[in-house]
């Protein structure tokens, strides 16, 4: 490991407070695939895997324990926190980008790639910390998701239950919203796009006229590209 790497690591743990007893591992959360592939090294979508499964479950436990019992409220709450541009939100503002290793022709600044740095960065704690729940929460979860409360009321995953209830409003009907989507890049580190989209009713005939050209940014999941489209739309009906 060269020296500027290990002073960017070390300045990392300075500002998160943690020391690594590995501080491979935390290299590896903090590379993207792109300069991975280039550089033959591990990068960071497995501890991305391992780190959102342990953030949705400290989420879950938190909640229980403060007294949230009705499950579906419970897990309403809980999507609101876990989305993935709720995590680019908050990596944002922890200005995560300052420390990913990534491709020099790469962006990372104002992308997912920060939400998916976030998830290693708390599956690679985890890990080093003994399969500490604890220790992830403290760290991270208590540090820098602070204002629950603000971040539901701005999660995307609203966006489609606002655009349906404006829907519903508006016609009188529960209709049917319909997308085309558009793969990019290959398989292991695909995004997608939704385009298209048509407002059906269950004759399939169409409610409304949206701009053909209208479409969401590149997204990892089918769900995001798809809660970002909805966003668009949701704004432009507003607007005629």
């Amino acid at each position: 490991m060269d020296k500027v790497t290990e002073k960017i690591l070390g300045q990392f743990q300075d500002f998160i407070n943690y020391r690594f007893n590995k501080p491979e591992m935390l290299l590896q959360a903090l590379t993207t695939p792109q300069l991975a592939n280039e550089k033959r090294i591990l990068h960071y979508q497995i501890l991305e895997t391992l780190g959102d499964a342990v953030i949705k479950l400290i989420f879950s436990l938190k909640l229980y324990n403060k007294g949230e019992v009705d499950p579906g409220k419970l897990t309403k709450t809980k999507q609101h926190l876990e989305d993935n541009q709720t995590f680019q939100k908050i990596a944002m503002e922890m200005e995560l980008y300052k420390y990913i290793f990534s491709s020099k022709k790469q962006r990372v600044k104002d992308t997912l790639i920060l939400a998916d740095v976030l998830e290693a960065i708390c599956g690679a704690i985890f890990l080093d910390s003994g399969n500490n729940l604890q220790v992830v929460g403290k760290i991270i979860i208590d540090r820098f998701f602070t204002d629950w409360e603000s971040l539901t009321k701005e999660s995307p995953h609203l966006y489609k239950n606002q655009l349906l209830e404006y829907l519903q409003n508006e016609f009188k009907i529960t209709p049917t919203i319909k997308f085309d989507y558009e793969k990019l890049g290959p398989d292991n580190d695909a995004r997608w796009i939704a385009k298209n989209p048509e407002i059906i009713d269950k004759n399939q005939k169409k409610l409304i006229k949206v701009p053909i050209n209208l479409k969401s940014e590149n997204f990892k999941k089918i769900k995001d590209a798809e809660k970002n489209i909805s966003l668009k739309i949701l704004k432009y009906l507003q607007g005629k």
